[in-house]
């Protein structure tokens, strides 16, 4: 027998014996706590850059509505040839592929629903979502199990998805089920280059993953066991009320770590690099600032990676990706900037593709919050404020001069944003500036006690902008719908 084979044969037998009991009898920790699992079973050819996959989802109907159809994105297919979407920015397609035009896919093999082969087709404007027919109706509080055949070439591109030259990113890479909204049924978003286009309810994961011995891994959840035989390495993940999956391989990865009470914080550079232990402290000074201000993080790992991505950072479950382009303060504050997000979008989640303002705005904010409680960096909040409040108004004065308008509106899709500058100043830079204006109106000690509820409340659920004025208007007894509808829907507040 093939080593290599017989070493992943192995594992995912014992990955059935620890996990899969539940998915053949119907009892799995899914079907008690009413959350989606996936057991994602995956080899990598660093050859090919392919990936195989076999996908076991346990789906639950917790809908008011009865189902006929299932549908999952298929995130991979906007790095297609002839995609609609753009995946990158004309401006930055230079800087993201280095190695020329590049491109990527996901092919679907099968769909199996209890072991029977059933029908499924590509929809989508982009061939972006997989629609599976149920064998029959799927009703309220019942579950259905459904196996996915794949394979996944990756594209040379230094992307959440893609070979870099020093890393190759896993982010969205596997069918993730389309979130279900009441009145208005699957959302089915496309693929955009503003942005994070994505939007997922909080699931559980165990992953087998079959790669070459010579990478590191760093990944969301925690690593249960890894083995090593000859040239190949299989390490079984669990990663659980969590809105995603990511990993990361890289033949450079130099790994730094700490314990934070029961949180493990990783940080992932390179070899060689003189800051390991800096930027882990960082990470760390985030973490128990964020733990102390909204709540505390409560998953058991933390990984920060540095990684090939043309943006500054990128927020995934337990894992964020800071780029290896940034330097000094920058790779700092995009540090603390991603760990915000393990509390905005991570745990408090939201549709970040028609409502980004809301997890940018939240996050920016809370990067500013930490560097005024944490003075040692050398930041100074007022300072911070008034320079976002310059960066809009020169933004604003710029677009006035250019199309002779000016269109603030923060809560819009982001396909609606005509340029990725208009993106970025009405999500990240206004969406801070209306956390200032609410802080300034209530105070900041009610303004600190709204978002802890906020994070309480909505702990591994996706909220809406009127779950967020709400929450404000509760804790600090003030009416505060008129001024934060005003920053959200009005053409320009700032700049005018």
């Amino acid at each position: 027998m093939n080593k290599k084979r017989s070493l992943l044969v192995g594992a995912i037998s014992m990955f059935l014996v620890l996990f899969g009991a539940g998915l053949l009898c119907g009892c799995s920790e899914s079907s008690h706590n009413n959350r989606n699992f996936y057991a994602l079973t995956l080899c990598y050819d660093e050859k090919t850059n392919i990936l195989s996959g076999q996908e076991e989802v346990k789906y639950f109907n917790n809908s008011e509505n009865a189902f006929e159809n299932l549908y999952f994105h298929l995130y991979p297919n906007a790095f297609r040839e002839n995609a609609k979407a753009k995946v990158v920015s004309s401006a930055k397609e230079g800087e993201a592929y280095y190695a020329g035009d590049s491109y990527g896919h996901i092919e679907i093999h099968s769909v199996e629903i209890e072991k029977q082969n059933t029908a499924f087709s590509i929809s989508g404007e982009d061939e972006n979502i997989l629609d599976v027919q149920l064998l029959e109706m799927l009703f309220p509080d019942e579950w259905v199990e459904i196996t996915i055949s794949f394979t996944v070439q990756l594209p040379f591109v230094s992307h959440r998805f893609g070979v870099g030259q020093n890393t190759i990113n896993f982010g969205n890479f596997y069918p993730i089920a389309c979130v279900y909204e009441e009145g208005k049924g699957f959302i089915q978003s496309l693929y955009h280059s503003n942005g994070d286009p994505f939007y997922s309810d909080c699931s559980d994961y165990k992953v087998v993953l079959d790669y070459a011995k010579s990478f590191s891994l760093a990944t969301s959840g925690e690593v249960l066991e890894q083995k090593d035989c000859e040239e190949r390495t299989v390490s079984t993940i669990s990663a659980n009320n969590v809105r995603d999956f990511c990993f990361v391989l890289s033949e450079r990865f130099d790994k730094v770590c700490q314990m934070v009470d029961e949180v493990e914080v990783q940080y992932f550079g390179y070899k060689g690099d003189e800051d390991l232990d800096k930027n882990l402290s960082v990470a760390v000074n985030a973490l128990q600032t964020f733990n102390e201000m909204f709540g505390v993080y409560p998953y058991k790992t933390l990984s920060i990676v540095k990684a090939n991505f043309l943006h500054g950072g990128m927020e995934y479950p337990n894992l964020v990706l800071i780029s290896d382009n940034l330097e000094n303060e920058d790779y700092e504050y995009v540090i603390v900037h991603e760990i915000a997000h393990q509390w905005w979008y991570g745990v408090v989640g939201n549709d970040q593709y028609n409502h980004a303002w809301l997890d940018e705005g939240l996050a920016e904010y809370s990067t500013l919050l930490f560097f005024k409680y944490n003075s040692q960096y050398g930041q100074d909040f007022n300072q911070m404020i008034k320079n976002a409040e310059k960066s809009f108004k020169l933004y604003a004065d710029v677009f006035m001069k250019v199309n002779g308008k000016v269109d603030g509106q923060m809560d819009k899709a982001v396909c609606e944003y005509a340029t990725e500058p208009e993106y970025v100043q009405c999500t990240y830079t206004k969406g801070a500036l209306l956390m200032d204006s609410i802080r300034k109106s209530v105070g900041e000690k009610k303004f600190i006690k709204a978002l802890q509820q906020f994070y309480e409340k909505y702990q591994f659920q996706n909220v809406t902008p009127e779950d967020f004025i709400a929450i404000f208007n509760k804790t600090s007894k003030t009416d505060l719908e008129g001024l934060i509808k005003s920053w959200l829907y009005d053409k320009v507040v700032l700049g005018k």
